[in-house]
């Protein structure tokens, strides 16, 4: 008995791309039929077609056990480098406690395929015991449930924005608001559902048949079992006598009492289907607001580029005014060249204006989409300086590597995956043995133009009143099926913990990069902010200098073009910082202290 959902969990393995997004993959149903002895299938997850905006594949309506099915890739990034401030609604995610996660596996009838389960065979669970016996599962809330798995949609509960939006409502908002969240909200409730249908599995069917009929031809006698009383009671003519009607209603049941422990592990695979689905969601959460926080600093670079670009562009036209004044006095401090080297160098300044001007209006967007902002709603976002004020303490490879295996919702999925896996092979095992049931069944009929028997003694297809009780035993002697099938889950349960190890090697590879650029980010986010201050002195004595005349214009055009590199080169390097900051948060699988 095997839930895929357990599998698509184990497939979830982080990419090694330069990009500060890791990889992300993502997340069938026969319905089980309780009223035999055999434990059917829980419903098989079927995740449906996932979008995929930046060209990743989407998923297959009835993925075989074993294939990926991944979720959306990460949106271009406003600035793919490494980097976030401690204190952000990102970057305290590293401190925030990680929310319960939680992952489906598929369950499989005893005598069927683990794929195309049969439809007619019953389900029953058994008590945790393992011996079938029921008499622990009453109604009631499903036990091991997971948190709440309703949340607004992308537009249902969102609250208008109001004034400029922070970093932390951003990601608030995306984490909760963001479409891809709400499609895994669906994919959790979905594999409760399943979970309390493989709960409920035990309970009997009960099928039951009600009908009516006619015309009944005479059949009358002495109650007795006698011959006929009547003419029109006679067979072999035409004389049909007093017709009639007849009403009948058949039923039978089937209750569980010993399967050795087969229902029982049915519901122990069926209960990580939650854990699982809760996992992919708290997976998605993840990349929704680290998204935001790519977002929401590649605007405050554009924003802060802009400025730079401003204050260049202001000294720039103060040189040239300068210049052409010395122009029309004759003077030998400045020619004509000037005038061009000059006007070649704020054509650059205006040319990189356009590429900031764009990158503003696409982090702007990117925002607006992440928020979940209304066509018509005005979005703002809060200017805030990139440059930290305090040192970042960039945490060791080693704590980030303990704190990514500890939280990381991808292992958590994978873990109860592997958990489904050995309930399936423990129910191959058991297939072996027959189950034990108590069956019920009764039929009652009446016919209106009959004569009803009073002799046990005597056949009465007319006038039938009976109902029995007893214990019955099942099993079927496929053997060949069985030995096959049990292989078969033993090699999916080697497969899934190889996944493991696959997907641990590749967060502790991307972990190791990811803290890597950070560390090299804030290395040369310190280096850049001092070369930027001695390029601003440097441009303050050069534009002295030849505002007295005793300086040239070559002098003046270099410190300049440093100020302008410096500038721009430390507010990408701080950029990096914070965004890297938030990749590692969400490497290492921290929850935003702002989530709900």
């Amino acid at each position: 008995m095997m839930l895929t959902s357990g599998v698509s969990g184990a497939q979830i393995s982080p990419t090694t791309a330069p990009s500060n997004a890791p990889g992300t993959g993502a997340p069938g149903t026969a319905s089980p039929s309780p009223g035999s002895l055999s434990p059917a299938t829980v419903p098989t997850p079927q995740p449906g077609t996932t979008p995929a905006p930046s060209g990743s594949g989407s998923s297959a309506a009835n993925p075989t056990p074993g294939t990926r099915a991944p979720l959306p890739s990460v949106p271009t990034t406003v600035n793919p480098a490494a980097a976030a401030e401690p204190g952000n609604a990102a970057q305290s995610a590293t401190t925030g406690t990680p929310k319960p996660a939680s992952a489906t596996p598929e369950a499989q009838d005893m005598g069927t395929s683990p794929i195309a389960p049969k439809s007619g065979d019953g389900a029953q669970v058994a008590p945790g015991s393992g011996d079938g016996a029921r008499g622990d599962l009453t109604p009631g809330a499903p036990r091991g449930a997971p948190e709440e798995a309703r949340t607004p949609g992308p537009t249902e509960g969102a609250k208008p924005l109001r004034g400029p939006i922070t970093l932390a409502q951003l990601v608030a908002r995306a984490r909760t608001q963001d479409a891809r969240v709400a499609e895994a909200t669906a994919e959790l409730r979905k594999f409760q559902a399943l979970y309390d249908q493989a709960r409920w599995a035990w309970f009997p069917r009960f099928e039951i048949t009600l009908g009516a009929g006619g015309p009944v031809p005479e059949a009358r006698n002495n109650g007795l079992g006698g011959p006929p009383t009547t003419e029109a009671s006679l067979e072999g003519d035409w004389n049909f006598g007093k017709v009639g009607v007849t009403v009948f209603s058949t039923g039978n049941a089937v209750l569980p009492l010993y399967t050795f422990g087969k229902l029982s592990a049915l519901e122990r695979a069926g209960e990580q289907g939650p854990k699982v689905g809760a996992a992919l969601r708290e997976r998605v959460r993840a990349e929704a607001g680290f998204q935001a926080a790519q977002a929401y600093y590649g605007y405050q670079l554009a924003r802060a580029g802009l400025k730079q670009l401003e204050e260049v562009s202001k000294r720039l036209k103060d040189a040239g005014d300068k210049i052409d004044a010395l122009l029309k006095e004759d003077s030998d401090q400045v020619s004509k060249l000037d005038t061009y080297k000059l006007g070649y160098f704020r054509q650059l300044v205006e040319s990189q204006r356009a590429t900031a001007i764009q990158g503003e209006q696409f982090a702007l967007t990117a925002i607006r989409l992440l928020a979940s902002a209304g066509p018509d709603e005005q979005v703002e976002v809060v200017e805030e300086d990139l440059p930290l004020q305090g040192d970042v303490k960039v945490p060791d490879l080693e704590t980030s590597l303990k704190q990514a295996n500890a939280r990381r919702p991808e292992l958590k999925a994978i873990a109860a995956g592997i958990i489904a896996r050995e309930q399936e092979v423990l129910i191959r095992e058991r297939s072996y043995y027959p189950d034990l049931g108590l069956a019920g069944y009764y039929d009652v009929r009446w016919t209106s133009s009959a004569t009803r028997q009073r002799s046990p003694f005597a056949y009465d297809p007319f006038n039938d009143r009976t109902a029995g009780l007893g214990l019955v035993i099942r099993g079927t002697f496929d053997i060949p099926i069985k030995d096959a099938q049990l292989e078969q889950a033993r090699a999916e349960l080697d497969k899934m913990h190889a996944q493991e190890q696959t997907l641990k090697a590749g967060i502790q590879l991307e972990v190791t990069q990811v803290q890597s650029q950070l560390a090299a980010a804030y290395a040369r986010a310190k280096s850049f902010t001092e070369a930027e201050k001695n390029a601003k002195r440097w441009a303050t004595a050069a534009y002295a200098a030849f505002d007295l005349g005793t300086g040239d214009t070559r002098e003046l055009v270099d410190a300049f073009t440093a100020l302008a590199q410096a500038s721009a080169e430390r507010g990408k390097s701080w950029h990096d910082v914070r965004v890297g900051l938030a990749s590692l948060a969400r490497v290492t699988g921290a929850v935003p202290a702002t989530d709900e």
